[in-house]
Formats: structure tokens, C-alpha cells, sequence
């Protein structure tokens, strides 16, 4: 029955991506629709939802989202570049925010630049922000020159060293040598010594800068050298542990090695499609190391073997199709199947919600993680048959080859 009442809204008005209307009535046949009878409508809902019973809340909750802009409450985490173009109008620009994931709906930006008179500052350009704002902070972030970059790369959460440094040498013109040369000593880049030091007796062997280039946006100063530009991003990596508080906690709480989280936090990033799914796989690799629910302290993890490849200047594979000598290769130092204990280093340089989930996974006793479907939803187990029926999950999901799914 509420469906046959005339709420005086659109429908591109719930607070999604759409075009902005100044005004939320629309009139029709040439009558004024007028707020009263918004109001009106809305009151007789409610009396209609009042002899529902139980289910009143729940309708109320549906009305109520017709109303209520969509917008996010927090002031955000992460980091993200968001380009404002010439001739961009407040929609064009709250659509950009709303795509990158700033603002939770591009109305409660408009709404939030029709209320800040100065909204008419905002210059064309690129600006670092964070994901899930409140629409009032981002517009606050846009205005502010701090967080206009003027010649910023941004270098994606996961890409490992040797693909940053392609991506730096383009961007700035300096030889990838360069790059490779200034990243053999990161403790000249600025990394603590502290920080190569694990408490499980592995060896690492040469000490490696994978895992403390900081994924970020980075505003390059004209003149930058290579050691330079690392160093920023050393120093980036430290800042944000430093404020989340990271060595003190794993070392703390987990009772492993700040280096030893690292390196599960670079595992996590690199097997993990979705962030939601990083915590989960952090514990999952502490289980299989550092407990004796798996069937030895391994990791068994495909992630590391095409770390290994690209190294080498080769492709990474599927798993399906990685063969069993590359999967055995014993001389390969980054090998987990039949290996014990974390990789000799970090296999990628992991972003900040991968980092939290290694100093802060949840409680559980998972020791299987696979990819089911082809969204990248991860599915977990604890037990062989719970391993059994994720790969049943994979077979019908055409995750896994017809030949592989033979058993």
C-alpha cells in the first residue's frame, strides 16, 4: 500500500549516483506539488505503517531513506586521487568523488557545497582524499591547497618493487637502474635496522626494501632523485605504522616480529581480491605458521611462486596452471610447499587495511582460503571437508579448470 502513495520524490533521489535537482518536488499537470504535500504523504505512511505491527520500524526504515541523503559519517581512511576537470560542475565533481568511493552519494556532496559559499574555489586539479568522507570534509579537502598535487604518481596498493620502479622512471624520466641501485640499501633510504630483525630463526639474506614502498600518492619535486623518491616513501611507510601504532602491537599482541607482520600483510594484499578479506587471510597465515591446526608450519601459497617469476622477468600464473616442478622449483628461496614458516621477505608492498589486518586478524580457525566465483569472493575453511566443499564452490563457479576439478 505505501507503494500507491505519491511520496513527491524521484527516484534518482535516494542518494546514489544521479543527477541533482534543486528542488526534491516535482510538480505535475501544472500544480504546485509544494512541500505540504510531501509532508502529507509522509504522515499518512506512517499512520498506514502504525497498524502493521512489528514490521512498522522496517517501514519507517524504508520511508525514512527516501528523505535522509545518503553520506558517510567518519572522516574517512586511506588515501585516493581525484582529478577535478575544466567545466566541471558541482554534480560532474561529486560524481568523480562518488565513483572513487569519497563520498557515499554524489547529492550529499552538492548539498554540502550549496551550503559552503566558498565551494566556488574549487580549482581545476588533482587532490589527495580519503575514501568514505562525510561530503562536508571532502569539499573542506578540495578547498584546502594542501591537498591540491601538482605532480603527484600514485602507486597502487600490492605492485611490488620492480614494477614501482618502472612505473617512477616513466613518470620522471630516471632510469629504473637508478631506482634498483638506491633500493640495495634501505637502511640508507631511511628503514630502521630494527626493522630486518624476526623472532622465528628464518634467514632473510640481503636485506630487501619489498614491503616498506608505501602505496600512495606522492608529489614529485621536479629535481627528485631516485634515492630521494624512495626515501619519501619509506618515510610515508613509517608514519603510517608509526600512527597505527604497528610495531608495538604485533609485537605485543602477536608475539611475532614487526618484519614477520609485514611480511603477512604483503601475503595478504597479494592473495586478497577484496580488503574485507585481508584480516581473514592474515589469520589464516598465522594459523598454518605459528599454530598446529594445518598439517605442517607452511604456507603452501601460489603468491609467492609468481613473486618469484617476476623477479626473473617473467609472467605470473594461475594457479591451475602452474606446474609441479615450479611449485617444487628448490631453487626458487621464495618455495612455501614443503617449506617452513613466512617467505625470506615481503612479496609486495601492502596498503593500509592489509597492514591492519596482520596487526589485528580476527579470531578464527581458518587454515584454507580460496577464491569461489569470479567476483573474487573468498571462501574459508577449517577442515578438510570444508576444503573439499570450497573447491565444489570453485568447480561450480568456473573458478577451476574442468581437469582440476576431477576428484
Amino acid at each position: 500500500m505505501i507503494d500507491d502513495l505519491d511520496l513527491g520524490f524521484d527516484e534518482s533521489e535516494r542518494g546514489e549516483k544521479g543527477r541533482h535537482r534543486r528542488s526534491a518536488v516535482r510538480k505535475r499537470n501544472g500544480g504546485g506539488g509544494g512541500r505540504g504535500k510531501t509532508v502529507f504523504a509522509l504522515l499518512m505512511a506512517l499512520v498506514l505503517l502504525g497498524g502493521i505491527g512489528g514490521g512498522a520500524y522496517i517501514g519507517f526504515d524504508r520511508i525514512r531513506d527516501h528523505f535522509v541523503t545518503p553520506d558517510f559519517t567518519g572522516p574517512g581512511s586511506g588515501e585516493v586521487l581525484v582529478a577535478v576537470k575544466k567545466g566541471d560542475t558541482l554534480t560532474d565533481i561529486g560524481d568523480t568523488l562518488y565513483d572513487a568511493g569519497v563520498v557515499k552519494s554524489t547529492k550529499a556532496f552538492i548539498e554540502a557545497a550549496e551550503a559552503n559559499s566558498r565551494s566556488k574555489n574549487i580549482q581545476v586539479g588533482s587532490y589527495k582524499v580519503r575514501k568514505e568522507m562525510k561530503a562536508a570534509d571532502a569539499l573542506t579537502m578540495l578547498l584546502d591547497p594542501k591537498s591540491r598535487v601538482v605532480n603527484g604518481v600514485t602507486i597502487p596498493e600490492g605492485m611490488i618493487s620492480l614494477a614501482i620502479y618502472d612505473k617512477l622512471s616513466k613518470e620522471t624520466k630516471i632510469p629504473v637502474a637508478d631506482f634498483k641501485k638506491a633500493a640495495a640499501d634501505p637502511v640508507n633510504l631511511g628503514v630502521p635496522e630494527f626493522w630486518f630483525k624476526r623472532n622465528d630463526g628464518k634467514k632473510t639474506g640481503a636485506k630487501s626494501i619489498e614491503g616498506f614502498l608505501y602505496p600512495a600518492t606522492y608529489e614529485i619535486p621536479p629535481k627528485a632523485t631516485a634515492e630521494q623518491i624512495l626515501s619519501m616513501m619509506v618515510q610515508k611507510f613509517l608514519d603510517v605504522t608509526k600512527e597505527m601504532d604497528f610495531v608495538d602491537k604485533v609485537q605485543n599482541d602477536r608475539k611475532i616480529s614487526p618484519y614477520e607482520a609485514l611480511i603477512t600483510a604483503s601475503i595478504a594484499q597479494a592473495e586478497s581480491v577484496n580488503h574485507v578479506d585481508m584480516p581473514k587471510v592474515a589469520r589464516v597465515i598465522y594459523n598454518r605458521v605459528y599454530t598446529d591446526k594445518y598439517r605442517c608450519h607452511c604456507l603452501e601459497i601460489d603468491s609467492a611462486i609468481n613473486y618469484w617469476l617476476r623477479l626473473q622477468g617473467k609472467d605470473p600464473k594461475d594457479s591451475d596452471v602452474l606446474k609441479n616442478s615450479e611449485i617444487h622449483d628448490p631453487k626458487n628461496p621464495y618455495r612455501t610447499h614443503g617449506v617452513d614458516g613466512l617467505t625470506i621477505t615481503p612479496i609486495s608492498n601492502p596498503g593500509e587495511e592489509a597492514l591492519k589486518g596482520a596487526m589485528a586478524p580476527p579470531d578464527g580457525d581458518w587454515v584454507y582460503f580460496m577464491t569461489i566465483d569470479q567476483k573474487g569472493t573468498m571462501g574459508y575453511g577449517s577442515n578438510d571437508a570444508e576444503y573439499n566443499q570450497l573447491r565444489r564452490t570453485m568447480c561450480k563457479n568456473k573458478v577451476l579448470t574442468e581437469e582440476n576439478c576431477r576428484f
